[in-house]
């Protein structure tokens, strides 16, 4: 059996917040809307993302809810141009959103920057263009 990923979960700090952020300000569709859960549609054949309280999630895990900094992941977002990128990156800033790294030619080529949801956790917007 292969791994596969069919949802990503992020803990939020403001569950309303967040789906406000996700929904209205880049798009997604939300597909699930309860009061400690929200899924949402991440692209037509993409994963969903689900929203859930930061401390409910870290008690699903059974981890202490206190952490901060870099978590070690961040989630991705591979467009089709520079100027995707930089559409993508302010959008997400005009959201609600901090730009964490402002988009920039890489060595490898292509152009990439980062912003960060509401709760801190790390998007790459790239192209390979």
């Amino acid at each position: 059996m292969s791994l596969h990923v069919t949802a990503i979960m992020l803990g939020v700090r403001d569950l309303e917040r967040a789906k406000r952020f996700y929904r209205d300000g880049l798009g997604c569709v939300v597909a699930q809307d309860h009061p400690g859960f929200v899924s949402l549609q991440l692209g037509a054949d993409g994963p969903s993302l689900a929203l859930y309280p930061w401390d409910a999630a870290a008690g699903d895990a059974g981890v202490g809810a206190e952490g901060s900094g870099f978590r070690g992941s961040s989630l991705h977002c591979i467009v089709d141009s520079r100027a995707e990128v930089d559409q993508l990156l302010e959008q997400a800033s005009g959201a609600g959103g901090r730009l964490v790294r402002p988009a920039e030619a890489a060595q490898w080529g292509g152009y990439f920057g980062y912003f960060s949801d509401p709760d801190g956790h790390l998007w790459k917007v790239a192209t390979s263009n």
